[in-house]
């Protein structure tokens, strides 16, 4: 609950005339924070401007085409119905989940974003290798691309190759800064969906050294969500489709309800919650 009385706080713009000193008052909203608010409204175009503004007035944050890629993928995910919670529903339907059709142009748009991104950050791990912003853009665009391989491509090998190296860097970003709550994304998806896997995969994907851990991958999931900064509604839209697997349609259903009063321009959320309500 504070966590969401603080992105209501941390979004409000006003200015208002103090008539007492003819003064102005305004409080202004954190362009990424701004930013990642608009993808989760599912306005990416607006998004995508907030995001180039904030490239060209911080040249060397890596966060900020990282950010830009999120959204380029989100809205990706968007076009193609994946963040549809039926998309996940079972082991069974996801297995069998076509290879989607990715737009070419958003892609060339995303690689780039993700190839700027670890330039930066690598140029300046060079110069401190604590570097907390660089650490945690390297986590998020591993995680982004191994999205992108097995989401949309299709291509779970890949997926699993980027998830390794993005859990990497996640410990190493929270070795610098353990507060750094959004870096724990990268090991809740990972623990979550290789914990999720028959026991002969997971026996075969811990031999690559990737292992899985289903409830450690909701808790990790939890401490985003409860605690996390840009993915805290990402982490409870995750939860939401683990509720929906585990066939727990009460605690999906209340997440969604939470997101959907926190991002109501979002007809995602009410409309997965109409679909619960039907299946009842």
């Amino acid at each position: 609950m504070k966590r969401r009385i603080a992105i209501a706080a941390g979004m409000l713009f006003v200015a208002g005339t103090l008539a007492a000193q003819g003064a102005e008052l305004t409080v202004s909203v954190p362009p990424l924070d701004h930013g990642f608010r608009l993808l989760y409204n599912l306005d990416f175009d607006s998004a995508h401007h907030v995001f180039a503004d904030y490239e060209r007035s911080n040249p060397d944050d890596p966060l900020g085409p990282t950010s830009d890629a999120a959204g380029l993928l989100f809205s990706e995910f968007h076009r193609l119905g994946i963040l549809e919670s039926q998309f996940f529903e079972d082991d069974k339907k996801f297995d069998d989940r076509p290879k989607l059709s990715p737009d070419p142009a958003v892609r060339v748009r995303f690689d780039a974003a993700v190839q700027d991104a670890e330039k930066l950050a690598q140029a300046r791990l060079v110069k401190d290798p604590k570097d907390k912003n660089a650490l945690f853009a390297m986590t998020l665009c591993n995680g982004l691309q191994a999205d992108y391989a097995a989401l949309i491509e299709k291509r779970n090998i890949a997926s699993l190759r980027y998830t390794k190296e993005s859990a990497k860097w996640a410990q190493q970003t929270l070795a610098v800064d353990p507060s750094l709550y959004d870096a724990h994304i990268a090991g809740g998806i990972s623990k979550y969906i290789i914990g999720s896997m028959a026991a002969p995969v997971r026996w075969l994907v811990r031999l690559g050294g990737v292992s899985g851990d289903k409830q450690a991958g909701i808790n990790e999931l939890k401490l985003v969500a409860q605690r996390g900064h840009y993915l805290a509604p990402f982490a409870d839209i995750l939860l939401a489709i683990a509720y929906v697997r585990d066939h727990d349609k009460q605690h999906a259903r209340q997440l969604l309800a939470q997101l959907h009063d926190e991002f109501p321009e979002n007809p995602l959320f009410p409309q997965e919650m109409a679909r619960l309500d039907q299946a009842k």
